[in-house]
């Protein structure tokens, strides 16, 4: 293989891939910090944890319902036209959460008023979500040439991760400095700032050689491909199952409030620990990357982070709750770079809208499907049972993946990098 992909900052030598990766952090960071907040304020006036599910079930609804036309529509436009109403879409979203939370507005209007509109504010989130997910990957393939994809995609997953994990624990630390008003005010300027960066991107040409195609023939196309590539569809299924049962995070606030009772400082720490194990996959899988063997590696990963589930679940003390989502930062954080690198070899760059919607439906919109799981179990057998149950599901789901596509265990993407060079 050649030097340059052996280059762990290949990617980084690029300037509007530096760019692309600032604007990426910021919206990552500002969305997972705006969730955090609702749900913390959400809580705040109801004490109910199935209030907490239902945040995560209306921002899934359009964004699943959505997912494959949004998929459509991307492949058929200009990206980066496409992320600048994506970003506008959000900039007007949070700002309506920031005038949501005000004390006035809340002191004033009944709890139930509140809350119905924060859910209907989130609803029109997922619906933004919908075709900010396919955009994104579209666009990263445009900014960066294919012999350096998979290091390309290796630092995109990265700052996803750490921003989506960053976001909420700075949430958690400014609700307790500044209030969850002037916090939503914070989310508001990132977007602003996305905004900013954004310029400094050109306008990309559009590769889909099918311009025009009927819509159900693109669907179809678009859903087909990821059914019959036996990788993709892997990757997707096992992660999906494995974050909608293990999204114990979203019961966070619970766990700070009521069972820890750490209050918004530790609250804070907790949500802190994925990134700390986010942070440090980034520097890992960058110079040592995942390619080789990378089926039984994302299978080991996602068993790790079933783990760390079960112990914070189980754990009576805060530091070993701490440790417990620092390891299960560190998992997570290598099954998202591993599957992130399996989707850029392997799709089309005229396909790369439509596959992203799919992936949005299996895994970006399981994280809110685990809230509303973790949030209906949680009320149905309590918080902790809750979250060993989902840990227990998630093993169960990696054992089973495993023995069913012993094909799935030997995939190593190594080979196809070095089928790549010898073919470019």
């Amino acid at each position: 293989m050649s030097k340059k992909v052996k280059d762990p900052y290949a990617a980084l030598r690029y300037r509007e891939f530096n760019v692309f990766l600032l604007l990426r952090f910021a919206m990552v960071f500002a969305w997972s910090m705006q969730f955090i907040i609702i749900e913390w304020e959400v809580y705040s006036l109801t004490k109910s944890a199935l209030s907490l599910g239902m945040i995560g079930l209306m921002e899934v609804i359009p964004a699943i319902g959505m997912a494959l036309f949004a998929g459509h529509i991307v492949d058929q436009k200009e990206k980066k036209g496409m992320l600048l109403k994506c970003i506008l879409g959000f900039s007007i979203i949070s700002f309506g959460l920031f005038l949501l939370t005000w004390p006035r507005i809340v002191s004033s209007w009944s709890t139930n008023t509140v809350l119905y509109s924060i859910y209907f504010l989130v609803f029109l989130g997922g619906l933004v979500r919908s075709f900010l997910g396919p955009t994104i990957f579209s666009l990263l393939a445009l900014i960066v040439p294919k012999k350096v994809y998979p290091n390309a995609a290796t630092w995109s997953s990265s700052v996803w991760q750490i921003g989506a994990v960053v976001g909420p624990a700075v949430a958690g630390f400014s609700i307790t400095w500044i209030g969850v008003h002037w916090s939503m005010c914070s989310i508001f300027a990132c977007s602003i700032l996305a905004l900013l960066t954004l310029t400094q991107i050109s306008a990309k040409p559009i590769l889909n050689p099918k311009i025009g195609e009927p819509i159900m023939e693109s669907l179809k196309e678009g859903v087909k491909f990821v059914f019959t590539n036996k990788s993709i569809l892997g990757a997707l299924t096992l992660d999906m199952v494995a974050v909608l049962f293990g999204g114990a995070v979203a019961l966070l606030p619970i766990f700070a409030q009521d069972i820890l009772k750490v209050g918004p400082e530790g609250f804070g720490i907790l949500r802190a620990a994925p990134a700390v194990g986010a942070l440090l996959t980034m520097f890992v899988s960058a110079h040592l990357p995942f390619y080789k063997n990378a089926g039984i590696k994302l299978l080991s990963a996602i068993f790790a982070f079933g783990v760390c589930i079960i112990v914070f679940g189980l754990s009576p003390w805060f530091w070993l709750s701490v440790f417990a989502l620092f390891f299960s930062g560190v998992a997570d954080g290598i099954s998202v770079v591993i599957r992130q690198t399996i989707l850029q070899l392997k799709t089309p760059d005229h396909m790369r809208g439509r596959v992203s919607a799919v992936n949005s439906i299996f895994v970006g919109s399981s994280n809110e499907l685990g809230a509303f799981e973790s949030g209906l179990t949680a009320k149905l057998m309590g918080a902790v049972s809750a979250v060993v149950f989902g840990g227990s599901m998630t093993l169960l789901v990696v054992i089973f993946t495993g023995i069913k596509l012993p094909g799935f265990r030997t995939l190593d993407l190594q080979k196809d990098l070095e089928e790549h060079e010898n073919h470019k």
